[in-house]
């Protein structure tokens, strides 16, 4: 195999420049490539129909900035089709690719907020409100060591400062994978701790946990969930060991475990949104105040919601 020729001036493909000198050592596949691109791109647009539509609006946020960043990174593996030495294309790929993701992970954690909230927050560990700010300054801290290390691959001129690159977004994947890890756990602690305790549910939780809805749209968050989560483990075995390493230069591993599992991810979030499917999260419940009113929330803002209690018209047994 020819060694890597990062940082000598080529501009095309020729006899000096071949195709396996560079980074990844092969034309990205044009049908491949386009068609994440499209995919990402409905969904795009699905989403801001949807987010204006139901009022999701952080949800909404977060996925049309993972389908944009997505967007905009397929559409720099095609140029890097049209010329695997395109510095443009590399740019665009390495950064947009690498923190689309984060996003995605943040619509997630907006969820477990929300669940405590109407199936009751007495079983939380934490005050629900503090599960949106927790999670989502970590996936900011994610994005930035993410994005930041993107940034230094994409303009580094030597092999030191590449590598430093590499280093600093692979610490954001691993901290990213930290951080769903304890989301994770954090929702299962809620989950058996309310089944311990058994309660009685309150209206609003007896209506949403017998709606179909409801179960498609938690089976949705916990597959995106997966998704997510392994295409981080690749993210990680692919760039611990440095460039140009076996797994690097294997495009069928990074079609499958990067793109294919963000894109379910993506299909399971959009097409089991929380608007139709848990509205809570959303601006579009109705609910009854202590004096009788009733009054619509925005409930998927960091901080809105939490004044509602889940004991409000209990439903005894």
């Amino acid at each position: 195999m020819l060694e890597p020729n990062l940082f000598k001036v080529c501009r095309h493909i020729s006899p000096d420049c071949p195709v396996e000198s560079t980074i990844y050592g092969y034309y990205p596949s044009l049908p491949g490539n386009a068609f994440l691109l499209a995919w990402f791109l409905v969904f795009l647009v699905v989403n801001t129909v949807l987010g204006i539509r139901y009022k999701t609006w952080t949800y909404m946020i977060a996925t049309t900035l993972g389908c944009l960043s997505e967007v905009i990174g397929y559409a720099g593996r095609i140029k890097l089709h049209q010329n695997p030495y395109s510095k443009a294309g590399f740019n665009m790929q390495i950064v947009c690719l690498i923190i689309a993701p984060a996003f995605f992970a943040a619509g997630i954690y907006l969820t477990l907020k929300h669940l405590t909230l109407c199936f009751g927050s007495e079983h939380s560990l934490i005050r629900p409100k503090y599960y949106t700010w927790l999670f989502i300054c970590c996936d900011i801290v994610s994005l930035i060591l993410q994005g930041a290390g993107g940034g230094i691959s994409a303009t580094a001129d030597t092999y030191t400062k590449q590598k430093s690159g590499n280093d600093l977004a692979l610490s954001g994947i691993v901290f990213q994978v930290f951080t769903l890890l304890v989301f994770a756990a954090m929702g299962a602690m809620y989950y058996f701790r309310r089944r311990a305790a058994n309660p009685t549910m309150s209206r609003e939780a007896l209506h949403i946990s017998q709606k179909t809805n409801f179960k498609l749209f938690m089976v949705g968050i916990v597959i995106a969930y997966v998704g997510i989560l392994t295409r981080c483990a690749y993210r990680i075995s692919e760039m611990a060991p440095g460039w140009r390493n076996s797994i690097m230069v294997s495009e069928i591993d990074f079609m499958v475990l990067d793109g294919a599992m963000i894109a379910i991810s993506v299909f399971f979030m959009s097409v089991f949104h929380p608007g139709y499917c848990f509205p809570r999260l959303g601006a579009t419940l109705a609910r009854v105040k202590g004096d009788g009113s009733s009054k619509a929330m925005g409930g998927d803002s960091i901080g809105s919601g939490e004044k509602l209690s889940s004991s409000d018209g209990q439903v005894q047994p």
